[in-house]
């Protein structure tokens, strides 16, 4: 005996759309370095240490510099106080400044436009610019 309503799985096969492929996923513009370039913008992994002794730039740790500051981590306080310690260390404005992701988390993404200088930790390891 035949069934009044048609299979799901035969209604379902003739109203699915066609598998597409994954979109590609973002290149990591920073390799297995720390930093990259992004035209002249400077694409910088950090290890954020807040509530630290002092402000300071320490080594790269991975694909991450780590950077330690004295404020306390709380709604992102630290990461602002981060941006405004680095930006005259670039030689850049703090709105030079981008916040990727981890504005509340250790690990981080900057993302600063045209800097004028940089640090020392910078010298013997320069990624081509894109």
């Amino acid at each position: 005996m035949a069934s009044k309503h048609p299979s799901k799985a035969s209604s379902k096969a003739s109203t699915k759309p066609p598998t597409q492929a994954a979109p590609k996923a973002a290149r990591n513009t920073t390799g297995d370095t720390f930093f990259g370039w992004d035209g002249d913008v400077l694409v910088l992994n950090v290890l954020g240490k807040p509530s630290a002794s002092k402000d300071a730039i320490g080594k790269p740790k991975g694909t991450q510099l780590k950077i330690s500051v004295t404020a306390a981590p709380k709604d992102g306080k630290a990461t602002d106080y981060m941006v405004r310690f680095l930006a005259p260390l670039f030689g850049v404005a703090v709105a030079d400044i981008e916040v990727v992701f981890g504005q509340e988390n250790v690990n981080k993404q900057l993302r600063i436009r045209a800097p004028k200088k940089l640090p020392a930790v910078f010298s013997g390891a320069a990624p081509s610019v894109d």
